[in-house]
């Protein structure tokens, strides 16, 4: 199975924590140089050094906020040509439907959708032109089980799944992949830190609250625990490798069996 990326360079939006940090540090492992992202420069420094104390490997960063227009053109003027696109920013919050505000679902729209269909636009076409290139966009089975506590999440989930869809029409008959990866309830830093709050709040654990959570909000996933940030980098950095060459317009489930077939 050929995971070699040596020569390929490598984009992942939103890597400075969780999943996009752990994608960057598997697809530099398999040979590939990654430009690091986060909204700031401290924060993409502050990756950067993590990754580096982690392996010696080729890092570079690309400060800007991915959900403006200019901070996405200061994004691509730093990165320079790029083999391999994750589409991994994204935000999230629980709120009731009638709470979103106008402007909340704009932020959304913004940085979930609109980040990655920028980058994409871009560069799409160079990889078009040189006949090879991976883009994966990180949807999430909140996509296809559009979860009453997040709702405006879930929408934009399932825009990404069209967005990359309709881009993987235009690959036909070339060297280019584009495709989803949809994710479970996945264990980040941000995650950890509300749940912990909750715990404190409630004079409960952390546990009872991942266990209350299964049973009442994901009652159908197979696993019956949050997945790791690794578990789901593993099925992104395959999907950007050589060895995926016929894997394209699809939409790949890495949930823990939340979702049922024949979805």
């Amino acid at each position: 199975m050929d995971l070699d990326l040596t020569g390929k360079r490598a984009l992942v939006s939103g890597s400075t924590r969780g999943i996009g940090f752990a994608t960057a540090l598997g697809l530099a492992r398999m040979g590939a140089a990654v430009v690091i992202n986060g909204r700031t420069k401290e924060s993409t420094d502050g990756a950067l050094a993590s990754l580096k104390e982690k392996l010696d490997g080729r890092f570079e960063p690309a400060p800007g906020d991915l959900a403006t227009l200019e901070g996405t053109n200061a994004v691509i003027a730093t990165s320079g040509e790029i083999d391999i696109l994750v589409n991994n920013l994204s935000i999230y919050d629980v709120k009731a439907f009638q709470d979103i505000s106008d402007s909340d679902w704009q932020t959304y729209f913004d940085t979930n959708i609109m980040s990655g269909l920028r980058l994409t636009r871009y560069f799409l076409p160079k990889m078009l032109k040189k006949n090879w290139g991976r883009i994966v966009f990180i949807s999430s089975e909140s996509g296809i089980n559009i979860p009453d506590e997040m709702i405006h999440y879930g929408v934009t989930k399932a825009a990404q799944l069209a967005l990359a869809r309709g881009c993987a029409e235009l690959t036909k008959g070339t060297g280019v992949t584009v495709n989803s990866v949809l994710p479970g309830p996945t264990w980040v830093e941000g995650l950890a830190e509300k749940f912990e709050r909750r715990a404190k709040a409630q004079n409960t654990t952390v546990e009872a609250l991942q266990k209350q959570m299964f049973a009442q909000r994901r009652p159908t996933s197979l696993l019956q625990r949050f997945e790791s940030a690794q578990e789901v980098a593993n099925l992104i950095c395959y999907v950007c490798s050589p060895a995926a060459s016929a894997t394209n317009g699809s939409g790949l489930r890495c949930d823990g069996g939340v979702v049922r077939l024949p979805f």
